[in-house]
C-alpha cells in the first residue's frame, strides 16, 4: 500500500524560491573582483537567476548541457548556482588553483559548452581557449565599464547579456535525479574525476546542513563561506543559506586575514566555514593587531584537521565555537560534525578538546563503517583504526564518464581512502590518509596526531609530517615545520615539545625546517610533493642503523 501524500520534486530552483518570498529583503553582500561592495537581497538574486537562465536558453542550452564556472564567491556565481541549474543545465564548478592542463582536461573531459569567468582568470584562459574542444561562448563575469580587451573568441559581457533578458523565466520541472552539478576531485594521484550531484542529493544535504547537531543554520545567521564555491559547492552553504534564509556574505577573490576580518567585522558575521590555512590567517591578523570577534559565535573547519592549537585559540581568546568537521567531494560533502553531545558540553574546555580535535560526530544521512584489509568490520571503541567507508542519501555511486571503474561494494559502501577510528557515540577521528599513513616496524603512525602536537608549539606556524626510509623500521617520521615570522626554534625545542604527548616510539626522528608546506588546490597538505622533495633525505637515526 502507497501513501496518500503529495510527491513533488526536490529541485534547486525551489531553495531561491522560497528565499525570495519568505527572505525577500535578507542581504547577499559581495566584495567584488572588481572592488566595491555589492549588496542586494535574495529578491533581486532570483530575479536575476532567471535573466541567466534565460539568456543560457537564448544561447542554445539544453537540459543536461555542462555550463563551466571559473569565479571566486560572489553574488554573479551565486545567480550561475541557480539559473544553470534551475534551467536544468549542469552547474561544473572549475577549481582555477589547478594546473592550467588540468583545467582544459576537466573542461574538455566534462565537455563544457560554456565558460563563465571572474576577471582574474581571462589571462589563463586567453592562454588555454584554443585547447578547449567544446567551449563555445565565454561570458566574463563583470560589467561593461571593466570588460576588458580581451583575445578571447565569442566572449561576452555578463551584465550586458543579463540586461538584454527577462526576470520572467517558468523553471521546468524534471525528475529530482537530474543531474544538477559537476565537481572534480583535487587530482593529487591522476586526472581528477567528476562527482556528478543530483537536485535530490543537493537538497537533502541542505537539509541536513541545517540541522541543529549539524551547522544550526537559521535566519538569524549571517554567514561568510571563506571556502570557495568551486570546493564542493562551497560545502552547501550555498545552498542550505538560502533554504533558512541566511544572510550572506561573499568574499570575492581577498581571502587575506585583514580582508576577511573586515567583512566579519562590519557586516557581523555570525558563523564561517573554511580550511586551517585560511583561518591561521585570519588568527595571525587579529592576533598582530589587537582585534576581537564581537558577533562571531561558531566557524566550521574542514578540508585538513584542525589543530587543537587552532581550537583552543578560537574558543578560548575569541569566544568563537568551533565545529570540526569532515566530509569529501563524493560525499556533497558533508559526513561528520564537531557538534559536542549534551555530557561532553558539561566538562572543562581543556576535557572538551580531545573530542573537539575529533573529525566530529556522524550526521543523519550518512552511514559509516571500518574496516581491515579484508573487508572485516571493526569495532566502534575508538581504538581499533581501519579503512573508513561511507555510503548515504547525497553519496556517490560512481565518477562522471565511469572513471575509476566501480567504486562501491557490493553493499554500496565507498572506501574513503582515509584511515579512522570511531567510538560508540558516533565519534569519528581521522588518523591518516591510507596512502600517508607511517609504517614503522609493523605498526602505523598516525602523521595527523603528530602534526596536531607539533602545531601547539608556540613557535611554530605550520607542520607536516612524512613517512622517510628506515633500514630497520621501514619508515621513520619526518617533522617538517614553518617557522612563525619572527621566532627561530631549534630542532631540540620542536621535539622536546612533543614528549608526553605522543607515544615515545612515534618521536620524529628528525625535523626538517622549510620555508614552506606545498598544499592541493583545495588547501590540503601536499605529501606526494613532500614526499618528492625529500626522497633522498637520509635520517640520522638511518645512518646509525646502517652502521
Amino acid at each position: 500500500m502507497q501513501g496518500l501524500m503529495q510527491n513533488q520534486q526536490l529541485l534547486i530552483h525551489t531553495l531561491i524560491d522560497y528565499a525570495a518570498q519568505y527572505h525577500g529583503k535578507t542581504e547577499i553582500v559581495t566584495r567584488t573582483v572588481e572592488g566595491p561592495i555589492h549588496r542586494y537581497t535574495y529578491r533581486d538574486a532570483q530575479a536575476r537567476s532567471k535573466q541567466v537562465a534565460n539568456a543560457l536558453k537564448r544561447l542554445g542550452v539544453e537540459l543536461g548541457d555542462r555550463i563551466g564556472t571559473l569565479a571566486w564567491n560572489t553574488h554573479r556565481h551565486f545567480e550561475c548556482y541557480y539559473g544553470v541549474s534551475g534551467l536544468g543545465a549542469v552547474l561544473h564548478t572549475i577549481n582555477p588553483r589547478l594546473f592550467p592542463e588540468q583545467i582544459v582536461y576537466i573542461a574538455n573531459h566534462a565537455e563544457d559548452r560554456v565558460i563563465f569567468t571572474d576577471l582574474t582568470f581571462v589571462p589563463l584562459l586567453e592562454k588555454v581557449q584554443d585547447e578547449l574542444k567544446t567551449v563555445e561562448k565565454i561570458i566574463v563575469m563583470t560589467d561593461a565599464a571593466h570588460m576588458p580587451e580581451t583575445s578571447l573568441k565569442n566572449a561576452l559581457c555578463y551584465e550586458d547579456l543579463l540586461a538584454a533578458e527577462s526576470s520572467d523565466f517558468e523553471w521546468p520541472e524534471f525528475d529530482e535525479t537530474t543531474a544538477s552539478s559537476l565537481c572534480y576531485t583535487s587530482g593529487t594521484t591522476g586526472n581528477p574525476k567528476g562527482v556528478l550531484y543530483q537536485h535530490r542529493t543537493t537538497v537533502l544535504h541542505s537539509f541536513a546542513a541545517c540541522m541543529g547537531d549539524c551547522l544550526a543554520l537559521s535566519s538569524k545567521d549571517t554567514i561568510l563561506p571563506v571556502v570557495p564555491m568551486f570546493h564542493a559547492n562551497a560545502w552547501g552553504l550555498a545552498y542550505s543559506a538560502p533554504m533558512c534564509g541566511a544572510k550572506l556574505v561573499l568574499p570575492g577573490k581577498d581571502l587575506d586575514g585583514q580582508s576577511v576580518y573586515e567583512l566579519m567585522d562590519q557586516e557581523e558575521v555570525t558563523m564561517s566555514a573554511g580550511v586551517p590555512t585560511v583561518w591561521l590567517m585570519l588568527l595571525n591578523h587579529m592576533e598582530e593587531n589587537g582585534l576581537k570577534l564581537p558577533h562571531m559565535n561558531r566557524t566550521v573547519i574542514g578540508g585538513s584537521a584542525a589543530p587543537a592549537s587552532m581550537i583552543r585559540k578560537f574558543e578560548t581568546e575569541y569566544d568563537v565555537t568551533v565545529i570540526h568537521a569532515w566530509g569529501m567531494t563524493e560525499m556533497s560533502p558533508l559526513g561528520t560534525t564537531g557538534v559536542m553531545t549534551k555530557e561532553i558540553e558539561k566538562l572543562p574546555f581543556e576535557e572538551q578538546l580531545p573530542y573537539k580535535a575529533k573529525q566530529g560526530r556522524v550526521i543523519y544521512g550518512v552511514e559509516l563503517k571500518i574496516t581491515d584489509d579484508e573487508g572485516n568490520e571493526l569495532p566502534r571503541d575508538g581504538v581499533a583504526y581501519g579503512n573508513l567507508k561511507t555510503r548515504g542519501y547525497w553519496i556517490t555511486a560512481g565518477y562522471f564518464k565511469g572513471e575509476g571503474g566501480q567504486v562501491l561494494d557490493e553493499d554500496n559502501w565507498f572506501d574513503t581512502g582515509d584511515v579512522a577510528t570511531l567510538d560508540e557515540d558516533g565519534f569519528m577521528t581521522i588518523t591518516d590518509r591510507a596512502k600517508d599513513v607511517i609504517k614503522s616496524g609493523g605498526e602505523w603512525i598516525s602523521s595527523i596526531d603528530l602534526e596536531n602536537a607539533a602545531m601547539a608549539h608556540p613557535d611554530v606556524a605550520e607542520a607536516a609530517v612524512i613517512g622517510i626510509f628506515h633500514p630497520k623500521w621501514d619508515e621513520r617520521p619526518l617533522l617538517c615545520i614553518v617557522k612563525k615570522q619572527g621566532r627561530d626554534p631549534s630542532k631540540e625545542d620542536i621535539l622536546q615539545s612533543l614528549e608526553g604527548k605522543i607515544a615515545k616510539w612515534w618521536m620524529p626522528d628528525d625535523v626538517a625546517f622549510v620555508d614552506e608546506i606545498p598544499h592541493t588546490a583545495t588547501g590540503k597538505i601536499q605529501k606526494v610533493t613532500l614526499r618528492e622533495q625529500f626522497k633522498d633525505y637520509v635520517l640520522p637515526t638511518a645512518q646509525n642503523a646502517a652502521e
